[in-house]
């Protein structure tokens, strides 16, 4: 027996012997390689055979987590467009889009003039605790200088965002103050709220009636969404709301568990909400419970061309259980599930593991090539150029079945949802000059040094209403038109004159947020939108 063992244990430790020092551990290593017939047989892909041997033999040194994460990268766009790797360095950030909370110092800011400057102050955060203050500017971070074209948002982010209990200790300039003012902060929980806005509207027509239409407004499908959606119809209830528009125009999506647990809310029990299989993905159904509180509610669901995943998840099983009428235009069309799968080191992928289909049997998957990014993401472009943003003629869908809903009325896959009510672009006012002060964002740079200025006398209205009063009587357009002006914008008369009320609508909308923050925006912006005009008075007959 010696004389087979002496080789054969001399072979297993000079092979085990060249994997060390590679990027796998030896555990690894021993687990993915096996002995067998005298030979070594590689468990390992080739994709990992290579790494390896990069690492070991090449000329020269190598950072090999580095080209892993690009052949990890490269590997998944081949896929299709919604699966993703994540290198570690990036994965806590993209987990906090969608998480309750993250840990920071609690401040909402913009980038102007290579400056950082402080728009609001969350309420109960850390920076609010020390004395920060809404238009200060980030001068010092660390004691280190802060400001440059070398500073984005990310970099922002990455900077004041850390572990909670971390200190960071910033450098501000503020209005009014010669010497520059320092905090030392303590990083805390900062919640990351799913519904922006929520707010009761009178119904329009003569109805004689004390009931309102309650609006909430829901930018994504996080952790925390079912709780803040819960606790907004509650509060709305309580104004008057007896009907409500849910506006999930430009939400991309989220956990489909969240969206199925909204849907739970406002169907009868046994309906179905959605279902999803893949390959290996074990066929899942979800159904209604019947333990919904607003399950006879009157309900408008606004969708539009950024309208995604989950968000087509709830707007298509209200349409296929005729629960709801969708109005406002196209969704977006991503019936795929992904999986968020873990690496040892830090890093993940986002697979896709399963299509999601509405009630009614339809996949509003849009079509895709395997590793063709571009042209997938040219689709909305290309639905703009065809003139479906302002035209319902100008839609097609790549599914031809026919699909039905609950009570009978056709649907369509392949390519998004549908709206029941279409409302297509209003350009009738829109100029040159005006697309180019917004385009260029001056409107928003505009109203931030606006805001900035009179910040002190802004302050003292409490409520949109009395606000957006006086900024009406501050002729605000003229002050505009000079800013844009010194920006290379060149004023013209005639295109100032129609694009005036949307103008004015927006600089206003801006201010407002700047000091009341979304409560205030939104129901000032929603008043004059075509499409929330709509859903008004569909619920108001």
């Amino acid at each position: 027996m010696k004389k087979y063992i002496l080789p054969t244990l001399t072979v297993v430790v000079m092979a085990l012997g060249i994997l060390i020092g590679t990027t796998l551990t030896q555990k690894a290593n021993a687990q993915r390689i096996v002995y067998q017939n005298g030979h070594l047989q590689w468990e390992l892909s080739k994709v990992d055979r290579l790494l390896q041997l990069m690492s070991q033999a090449y000329v020269d040194s190598l950072n090999i987590d580095s080209i892993t994460d690009e052949v990890m990268s490269e590997m998944v766009q081949k896929l299709d467009p919604h699966s993703a790797y994540i290198p570690k360095e990036d994965l806590e950030m993209v987990n906090s889009e969608l998480a309750g909370s993250f840990s920071g110092i609690g401040v909402q800011f913009t980038i102007q003039q290579d400056t950082v400057r402080i728009v609001a102050v969350i309420a109960g955060g850390p920076s609010e605790g020390v004395g920060v203050l809404a238009g200060d500017k980030l001068i010092t971070v660390d004691d280190s200088l802060f400001v440059g074209k070398k500073i984005n948002n990310e970099k922002v982010m990455r900077t004041l965002r850390g572990e909670k209990g971390t200190r960071v200790k910033i450098g501000v300039l503020r209005a009014g103050s010669p010497d520059m003012l320092y905090y030392t902060i303590t990083r805390g929980d900062i919640p990351v709220n799913s519904v922006d806005a929520k707010f009761t509207i009178e119904p329009v027509g003569n109805q004689q009636t004390s009931s309102k239409i309650g609006f909430v407004r829901v930018n994504k499908f996080g952790e925390t969404t079912y709780r803040e959606f819960l606790n907004a119809l509650a509060d709305l209830r309580k104004q008057g709301a007896t009907r409500y528009i849910i506006d999930l125009r430009e939400n991309s999506g989220g956990y489909m568990e969240q969206a199925i647990r909204m849907a739970n809310e406002f169907l009868k029990g046994g309906q179905m909400i959605v279902y999803a299989e893949g390959r290996a993905y074990p066929r899942y159904v979800a159904k209604a419970d019947g333990s919904g509180r607003f399950k006879n509610t009157p309900l408008v669901v606004l969708i539009d061309d950024f309208s995604a995943s989950a968000s087509e998840i709830f707007a298509g099983a209200m349409q296929d259980n005729d629960r709801a009428t969708l109005v406002g235009r196209r969704s977006f069309g991503k019936g795929l599930v992904q999986q968020q799968i873990p690496f040892d080191d830090g890093s993940a992928v986002r697979l896709t593991v399963a299509r999601y289909y509405t009630p009614s049997g339809r996949c509003i998957q849009k079509p895709y090539t395997l590793g063709d990014q571009g042209d997938y993401d040219k689709e909305l472009t290309e639905r703009f150029e065809h003139g479906e943003f302002y035209s319902a003629d100008s839609i097609h869908f790549s599914d031809t079945t026919t699909y039905r809903t609950k009570s009978g009325r056709i649907v369509h896959g392949g390519g998004g949802i549908m709206p029941d009510v279409f409302v297509g672009r209003d350009t009738t006012l829109n100029t040159p000059w005006y697309n180019k002060c917004v385009n260029l964002a001056y409107t928003y740079q505009f109203a931030y040094q606006y805001t900035d200025k009179h910040r002190k006398q802004l302050s003292q209205y409490k409520d949109w209403q009395s606000l957006e009063k006086h900024l009406l009587s501050q002729n605000l357009l003229p002050q505009f038109v000079a800013f844009a002006k010194e920006k290379g914008v060149e004023p013209d008369e005639a295109q100032i004159a129609k694009s005036k009320p949307l103008m004015n609508r927006l600089l206003n909308a801006y201010i407002v947020r700047n000091i009341l923050g979304d409560d205030g925006f939104f129901p000032l912006f929603e008043r004059d939108d075509e499409i929330t005009k709509k859903a008004v008075e569909i619920l108001s007959k």
